[in-house]
This record gives C-alpha cells, sequence and structure tokens, in this order.
C-alpha cells in the first residue's frame, strides 16, 4: 500500500487540458509529486534527469506528435533503470488493437478520455496497490 503523498507521477499528453485536469485528479488524490511533459520526448528527458525521488508512474497519452507514447512505453521498457516503471496508457479510444499493441510492449494499465478521479483511482491501485 503506497502513500499517495510519497508518490511521483509524470504526466505526459500534447493537450495542456487533460494535463491539468490529470494534476488536479492527483492532487485531490494527495500525490506527493507530479510531473508534467507535452510529448515523449519532453518526457524522457525529464526521466532522465537526476532528482532526489525517483519516478513511481508514468501516465502517457498514446497519440502525441514528436514521439508517441507507444514510443514512450519502448524506451522505458527498453531502458534497464526505467524497464520496471509502472506505466498507464491515456488514450481518446477503445481501440483494441492500440490496446493490444501497449500490452505487447509492457503497459501495465489504460485510462480513456474523458476519465473522472474515481477511474483515475481505480486504474492507479491496479497497477501500484491501495493509496493510503
Amino acid at each position: 500500500m503506497p502513500n499517495a503523498d510519497s508518490l511521483v507521477v509524470m504526466i505526459v499528453d500534447d493537450q495542456q487540458t487533460i494535463r491539468s485536469m490529470a494534476r488536479m485528479h492527483l492532487q485531490l488524490l494527495g500525490v506527493g509529486g507530479i510531473l508534467e511533459a507535452s510529448d515523449g520526448e519532453e518526457a524522457l528527458k525529464l526521466l532522465l534527469a537526476p532528482r532526489n525521488m525517483p519516478i513511481n508512474l508514468i501516465i502517457s497519452d498514446y497519440n502525441m506528435p514528436k514521439l508517441s507514447g507507444l514510443s514512450l512505453l519502448r524506451a522505458v521498457r527498453g531502458y534497464p533503470p526505467t524497464a520496471n516503471l509502472a506505466f498507464i496508457m491515456l488514450t481518446g479510444s477503445a481501440d483494441k488493437e492500440l490496446v493490444m499493441s501497449a500490452k505487447e510492449h509492457g503497459v501495465n494499465n489504460y485510462l480513456i478520455k474523458p476519465f473522472t478521479m474515481a477511474t483515475l483511482k481505480q486504474k492507479i491501485e491496479a497497477v501500484l496497490g491501495a493509496l493510503k
């Protein structure tokens, strides 16, 4: 059971409104650290930057410019220091091909836009365990 206030979550989405909504929900859930990136390239830079607390979870959009969520997932899984990082794919549709492709590359869960705080919490807890 992780303490929500000790979690560091990175939100990756090219839409500012989605990042803001996710940030608000995470704050209401008590998440202590929240990072934001507008695309996969920016997310990789943040992921590899030195910090005091490691990132525990990435919530990434699937369809983004520069580096897609699937490409980000492959990069995360292919780099030994981040290979086991929890990863939730965010998508605007429940496309079975997209979900299967993400699962093949090691995604832990997926979340369909638009989402509620309850759904976000449920998806996080399915990956990390009950939040306290």
